[in-house]
């Protein structure tokens, strides 16, 4: 009887609470949908009371920058263990934050940046499937697992060699699961298969100093093709064949930079920025080839205020970012023009979101900083998890999920109990 009394509660906490997944747009890679950093989701809480709007916090094991994604009712993230021995896939359940399954790999320590971890890739899912990086501390490699946690295959991708350590993260699109993988010695674009885990193509590339930027995937003249961006400059790759389609070169005043940010597409331009750790900055735009035989080419560039590590993003007629320093920016994305920038204090590593019209940004310190994707600088909100922040969080049926230091954030407004909602709006999570 208390059994049977204490799993209403549960099922009706969840019904209360709980807004469906299912007909929601997954934020399915770094970054969300195609890697924009975009949510059209409204219902994400801007102004909070942590303690009425945490609707699930849970403590995560060793250490990890790798940002959640969320996908099929499931969340999922990597961590590494602080000994450095395991490297684990976590995954959550969405709407309580109950741990279903955890996956491992063995490992080691390593030599890498003092911001960086031993698990700093974010995974990529696509409804069936959930494709990993493991780093053991010397050499790369993919692995695949379906929603219930079975193993379906791996992939060695080989020795990883950068004084930073490992970061890159996959993409997993219509099938198949790409790869940036750009290290110190050398570079490469890889195509794995979804289904069966088999090389499909791989392409070489300039190798300068490690990149970390996530391709994201562009409708051009010929149909889709693969964006890379990196020291060496921004690619177009066929997504079939790797054909490389066309390729503007980075070229550089002085030292050759550093790709930490991903593309963001905007305006019809590819917009990039790169740096490195003495201040250097480098933002440029490309206009990609028309199909009519033109070279891509630059349409403005920049040398100042823009980010080295967070990417961008590209919202209407506008570009907003916020610096590794804290300030927050916008400009206009056809021509790069200055509209506004504002200090909002802090550091920041992790890359702002975007939910409806309204940009959340989180500092290393834990702050969180809402403002309006505005030509007009509007502060709607300053939260604190009093947690570092390192990883970029997610958005999905009106929650945001961040990643602290320590634990996993589930934020959103709770449903009071018999608000009016459509009847498919609400239901218990799996078991």
């Amino acid at each position: 009887m208390h059994r049977q009394r204490a799993a209403n509660l549960v099922t009706l906490v969840v019904l209360v609470w709980g807004l469906t997944l299912e007909g929601t747009a997954d934020w399915p890679r770094f970054r969300g949908p195609n890697g924009q950093g975009i949510s059209a989701d409204t219902g994400v809480p801007i102004v909070w009371d942590l303690q009425r709007h945490t609707l699930w916090k849970v403590a995560l094991p060793g250490q990890g920058n790798a940002s959640p994604i969320v996908s099929g009712e499931r969340v999922f993230l990597q961590a590494a263990s602080e000994d450095g021995t395991q490297r684990w896939l976590l995954c959550y359940d969405a709407l309580t934050g109950k741990e279903l399954w955890r996956r491992s790999a063995g490992g080691r320590r390593a030599a890498m940046h003092r911001k960086n971890t031993l698990a700093s890739s974010t995974p990529a899912a696509d409804g069936q499937r959930v494709v990993c990086l493991f780093w053991d501390g010397q050499a790369l490699s993919l692995h695949a697992f379906d929603y219930a946690g079975n193993k379906l295959w791996e992939y060695g991708l080989g020795p990883f060699v950068s004084q930073h350590g490992a970061g890159t993260s996959p993409v997993l699109h219509k099938g198949r699961v790409y790869v940036n993988c750009d290290q110190d010695d050398a570079a490469r674009v890889v195509a794995v298969d979804a289904h069966t885990g088999k090389l499909l193509w791989e392409k070489t590339r300039p190798a300068f100093r490690a990149c970390y930027s996530t391709p994201v995937v562009r409708g051009g003249t010929q149909g889709e093709e693969l964006i890379v961006a990196s020291s060496a400059g921004i690619s177009a790759y066929d997504l079939l064949s790797g054909q490389q389609t066309w390729h503007w070169e980075w070229k550089f005043e002085g030292m050759v930079l550093r790709t930490v940010s991903s593309p963001v597409l905007a305006q019809g331009l590819i917009v990039m920025t790169s740096g490195d750790g003495g201040g250097a900055r480098h933002a440029v735009a490309v206009k990609p080839p028309d199909g009519s035989g033109s070279a891509p080419r630059v349409v403005w560039q920049e040398q100042r205020i823009f980010p080295y590590v967070p990417t961008l993003i590209g919202h209407g007629d506008y570009l907003f970012f916020v610096n590794d320093r804290g300030v927050a920016g916008c400009v206009r994305a056809a021509d790069g023009k200055p509209v506004w920038t504002e200090r909002l204090g802090g550091n920041v590593s992790a890359s702002p979101v975007l939910a409806g019209d309204t940009v959340i940004a989180c500092t290393e310190e834990g702050d969180v900083y809402c403002f309006a994707a505005a030509p007009a600088f509007h502060l709607r909100a300053h939260n604190t998890l009093r947690e570092p922040i390192i990883a970029t969080p997610a958005i999905h049926a009106g929650r945001l999920y961040i990643r602290t230091r320590q634990h996993l954030y589930c934020l959103g407004e709770p449903v009071a109990a018999g608000a009016p909602r459509k009847a498919d709006a609400v239901r218990p999570a799996r078991r």
